[in-house]
């Protein structure tokens, strides 16, 4: 019974969900100027899904879960005034002044909206301690959403992205991890109470991708590589990174990579070269590779670890250069890309013992509405 409680909000949420992502941009899509454009080009559709958790890596602290849905527009001709998009989307991008009004006279320029909801969950290493411990991380919640525009050609893609959330009780990081503890017979987290206060979270993103083309290798196989470098402005997370990813395999996906949940990080939309994206010609060949990502990152603020912006809260004193190794493989079927990875990420605060593994799922689909 007390399962079924904690569960209840996270529960009621889901078709609210469903109907922010997928119902309020369907009546748009049915447009007759909108519906003749689509049926002209077939552009798909992307839904992502991604999950980070610790416990693939059999531990249970510090970025301890991380969950995202986002949808990906098809391909549209400018920002301000596509009909393609819902009119709640033109009404926010009208007061955006980044976005550009000119109509897509290169053909090899395309441009999507992304819509995102997410929530993370953070925790300390004791999980039975319920005072406050001034040498571990706090216990805080984010949840999030967002709206992200991008425009890419064959070898750039360029994302900025805004989210709007709340950090603190709001965010139900508790009821979460309580809801799956109770699932899978966890001991839970006892010092919830110690955790960040409510507080309006506003994140900005902007991320750069440059991809280099396919090379063959040997056979079927061939290999590319991936660089990315961006930022973030905002009471939740500030700072400035950079990477890179290798990927080998064959039927090598026209994206813009494999990971990951941070924002910024949709990369997984079909490009024209790409099987996903001919929803009317898909054949039953198999893709398959694997890949090699680093991220790296100059900290300069970090709400999960300095605490409340406007008041007091506990904190740690945290590390400003952090660094991420990811390794991990992916599978292409038809309209879908399922990937797995592990990541390796540096300390985070000073006195932390270690630095911190998780894993990630993804699992993206091109279809038509």
């Amino acid at each position: 019974m007390e399962a079924d409680q904690k569960a209840s909000p996270i529960t009621r949420s889901v078709p609210l969900i469903a109907a922010l992502l997928l119902g309020s941009a369907a009546p748009q899509v049915a447009a007759e100027t909108c519906s003749d454009r689509l049926d002209q080009r077939k552009d798909p559709w992307t839904a992502n899904f991604y999950l980070d958790n610790d416990l693939f890596t059999n531990t249970d602290r510090n970025y301890t879960n991380g969950i995202r849905v986002s949808l990906v527009s098809p391909d549209i001709d400018n920002f301000l005034t596509d009909d393609c998009l819902p009119k709640w989307v033109l009404g926010v991008n009208q007061y955006l002044p980044f976005l550009d009004a000119e109509t897509n006279g290169n053909e090899k320029i395309r441009r999507n909206v992304v819509i995102t909801f997410a929530q993370q969950i953070y925790t300390p290493n004791d999980l039975n301690r319920t005072t406050v411990d001034p040498n571990d991380r706090p216990y805080a919640g984010w949840l999030y959403g967002g709206l992200a525009y991008q425009s890419r050609n064959e070898a750039v893609l360029r994302t900025t992205q805004l989210n709007l959330g709340i950090v603190g009780p709001a965010a139900l990081g508790q009821e979460a991890q309580d809801f799956i503890h109770d699932l899978r017979g966890f001991e839970k987290f006892q010092g919830w109470d110690n955790q960040l206060e409510n507080e309006l979270g506003l994140q900005l993103v902007h991320e750069m991708k440059y991809r280099f083309a396919p090379e063959p290798l040997t056979g079927v196989l061939a290999y590319d590589t991936i660089f990315h470098l961006g930022g973030s402005l905002g009471n939740v997370a500030t700072y400035a990174n950079a990477g890179a990813e290798f990927r080998l395999g064959w039927r090598l996906p026209d994206d813009f990579g494999s990971s990951a949940l941070r924002p910024g990080g949709d990369n997984s939309s079909p490009g024209p070269a790409d099987d996903r994206y001919r929803t009317h010609s898909r054949d039953n060949s198999l893709g398959a590779h694997v890949f090699v990502a680093t991220n790296g990152r100059y900290v300069v603020r970090d709400i999960f670890l300095d605490g409340n912006t406007f008041r007091d809260s506990h904190s740690v004193d945290k590390e400003h250069w952090v660094g991420e190794v990811t390794f991990g493989w992916a599978v292409l079927y038809r309209g879908a890309k399922l990937s797995f990875s592990r990541v390796h990420r540096s300390r985070e605060f000073k006195g932390q013992p270690e630095g911190h593994n998780y894993g990630a799922i993804s699992l993206s689909y091109s279809f038509e509405f």
